[in-house]
C-alpha cells in the first residue's frame, strides 16, 4: 500500500523524504521488520523504540515514524529513508494499521465492553447468545481470542496493541464474522489502541478503584476519563445505572443514545424478583412483551448485572428471547466463579478477583450460601496500586473464616513485601490467617484444611495459566495445580 494512503486521516504530520512509496508492512518491533516496511518507534514504559531505528533500517525499513522532539540529526538515518514525525506515534500506529488493513471493523458489528469488573463475563455471555442464534462471532478479551467458536490464541493483555488488533480484525473479516465483541480496557483507550475502530454498541459495566499506578493511571479521575473515551467513539450504548459513575454517563453524553440497566435504580432495563443460590441466579426481565424468568448458573449478584448488559446488547441486535434464555442457562466463563472438578469433590473456586471490590463481591457471594468455612487464598500483583493491598487483607479478614495470604504475580516486586502490606490490613480484624508466600504451598494448605461443606476460593489468577516473576511468565494453571495436589495427597481420612 502507498505510504500516503497508510497515513491518510492523521493530522499534524511532518515528513522528510518520499511519501509516494509502496509499503509492504507496518511494525513497531524492530525485530519483526522486513523489506519495505514502515517502522513506528513507540516510546514505552521500559523500552524506547527510537533506540532501535538503526536495527529496523538494517532489517529493511524504508520509512521511519518518530515523535516530535526526537533528534533526527543524531540518529544518522540514511538519506534514502523517509522520515515521518508525529505528535503521538501510538495514535499514528493505530490509524495507520486501520488504513493498512482496509478498516476491517467496518465489515462487522463491533461491540465494546468497558468497566472495572464484569467485562470478560459479559463478553462471553454476548458471544454465547449470538452463537446460540446461529451467528458468526469473534471475541477479543482477557482470556483469549475466539473466531467462529475456535480459540485462536491466548491473550497477552485485555485489549491487544493497535497493530495486532487490526490484524485480528482482518482475520475475522476473512472468516466472514458477523459480530465481534471485545473487552476495551482503560489502558487501550488511553494509549490509542482502539483508535479508528468502528464501534456499533458500547457498554459500561461498573467502576471501582483499580489500575492506579505509575504505569497505568495516576488517579481515579484519569482512570474514569480514559474509559469515557469509548463513548466518544460510539453514539449508542448501555450503562449500569446502579453504579455511581455509570449513572453519570447519560448526562455526560446527552446527544448519544445511552440506556440504563440495573436492579435498584430506575432505568429502561431492570431485573426484578431476583433469586441467588449457591449454584445459580434467576430473575425476571421483560424480554419481549412480558416478563420472563432468566436463569444463569453462576452465583452472585454481579451475575445479574453482567447478564443484564448482555441481554441489552442482544435485544438491540434483534436476537430472539428464547436464544437469550437458552444461552444464559448454559454459559460458563473461564476463571470467573469457576468450580474446579476434583476427585474429592471439594468445593474449590477459581476467580479473577484482584481488586478490593471484586474480592469483597466474590467472598460475600460464597459466604451467603456456604454452610461450612470460607477459606480465602489470595495475593496482590506487583507493580500495581499498593493502596489496595491492606484493603484486600481487611476485606478477606472480615468475610472469610480463614485466610491464606500468598503471592500472585509479583512481577518486579519482592513477594515478601507485598504480603506484608496485605497483612497490615488483615491485622485490623480478628481473623484467623497465615502467610505462605509460595502459592502452590498455599493452595496445598487450603486443600488440607477443607471439608466438603467448606469452600476454597483461589482469588486473583482466574483464567491466567502463568505466574509473572521478574519479567518472565512461568506455567501456573490453578486447575492443574489443584488436581496435582489432590492426586498426590491422601485425604481419605478427612
Amino acid at each position: 500500500m502507498n505510504l500516503k494512503d497508510i497515513l491518510s486521516g492523521i493530522s499534524g504530520l511532518k515528513a522528510k523524504g518520499n511519501l509516494d512509496i509502496e509499503i509492504e508492512g507496518i511494525e513497531n518491533n524492530s525485530k519483526n521488520v522486513k523489506q519495505s516496511y514502515l517502522f513506528v518507534a513507540i516510546k514505552g514504559f521500559t523500552v524506547d523504540g527510537h533506540d532501535y531505528i538503526k536495527n529496523a533500517i538494517e532489517n529493511g525499513a524504508i520509512a521511519i515514524a518518530v515523535e516530535e522532539g526526537f533528534n533526527i540529526k543524531n540518529a544518522n538515518i540514511p538519506e534514502d529513508i523517509t522520515i515521518i514525525m508525529s505528535k503521538d506515534n501510538r495514535e499514528l500506529l493505530a490509524i495507520s494499521a486501520c488504513n493498512f488493513y482496509n478498516n476491517p471493523s467496518r465489515n462487522f458489528k463491533l461491540i465494546g465492553i468497558t468497566g472495572t469488573k464484569g467485562k470478560t463475563t459479559t463478553t462471553f455471555m454476548i458471544k454465547e447468545i449470538l452463537e446460540e442464534a446461529g451467528k458468526k462471532v469473534g471475541l477479543i478479551g482477557t482470556v483469549a481470542t475466539y473466531v467462529n467458536g475456535k480459540r485462536l490464541a491466548n491473550s497477552e493483555r485485555t485489549t491487544p496493541e493497535s497493530l495486532e488488533l487490526q490484524k485480528i480484525f482482518a482475520k475475522m473479516r476473512e472468516e466472514e464474522v458477523e459480530y465481534v465483541v471485545m473487552e476495551v480496557s482503560s489502558q487501550s483507550l488511553k494509549l490509542h489502541r482502539v483508535d479508528g475502530c468502528d464501534f456499533n454498541l458500547v457498554v459500561f459495566t461498573n467502576f471501582s478503584e483499580d489500575h492506579i499506578s505509575e504505569k497505568e493511571h495516576p488517579d481515579m479521575q484519569d482512570y474514569f476519563e480514559s474509559k469515557l473515551k469509548l463513548f466518544n467513539m460510539c453514539k449508542k450504548g448501555f450503562t449500569n445505572i446502579d453504579d455511581l459513575y455509570g449513572a453519570k454517563i447519560p448526562k455526560l453524553f446527552p446527544e448519544s443514545d445511552i440506556a440504563g440497566y440495573g436492579i435498584d435504580n430506575y432505568g429502561k432495563f431492570l431485573a426484578k424478583d431476583i433469586t441467588i443460590t449457591n449454584s445459580y441466579v434467576d430473575f425476571k426481565f421483560k424480554l419481549s412483551d412480558r416478563n420472563e424468568r432468566i436463569k444463569v448458573d453462576i452465583p452472585g449478584r454481579f451475575t445479574v448485572y453482567n447478564a443484564l448488559a448482555a441481554i441489552c446488547v442482544c435485544k438491540d441486535l434483534g436476537i430472539e428471547p428464547e436464544c437469550i434464555k437458552q444461552a444464559l442457562l448454559k454459559i460458563k466463563v473461564p476463571g470467573r466463579s469457576e468450580m474446579v472438578e476434583n476427585k474429592l469433590e471439594l468445593p474449590i473456586m477459581i476467580d479473577y478477583a484482584h481488586s478490593p471490590e471484586s474480592l469483597q463481591n466474590i467472598l460475600s457471594a460464597v459466604k451467603s450460601y456456604t454452610k461450612g468455612k470460607v477459606i480465602s487464598v489470595f495475593g496482590c500483583g506487583g507493580d500495581r496500586d499498593v493502596r489496595k493491598r491492606p484493603l484486600m487483607g481487611e476485606i478477606s479478614g472480615n468475610i472469610a473464616d480463614y485466610t491464606i495470604i500468598t503471592s500472585d504475580n509479583p512481577r518486579t516486586e519482592d513477594p515478601e513485601k507485598i504480603v506484608n502490606q496485605i497483612e497490615e490490613g488483615i491485622k485490623k480484624t480478628k481473623a484467623k490467617y497465615e502467610i505462605i508466600v509460595d502459592r502452590v504451598e498455599a493452595i496445598k494448605k487450603a486443600i488440607s484444611i477443607a471439608n466438603k461443606g467448606d469452600i476454597v476460593v483461589l482469588a486473583g489468577k482466574g483464567h491466567e495459566p502463568y505466574q509473572e516473576i521478574n519479567g518472565k511468565k512461568y506455567p501456573f494453571d490453578e486447575r492443574i495445580i489443584v488436581n496435582d495436589i489432590i492426586n498426590k495427597t491422601d485425604k481419605k481420612g478427612k
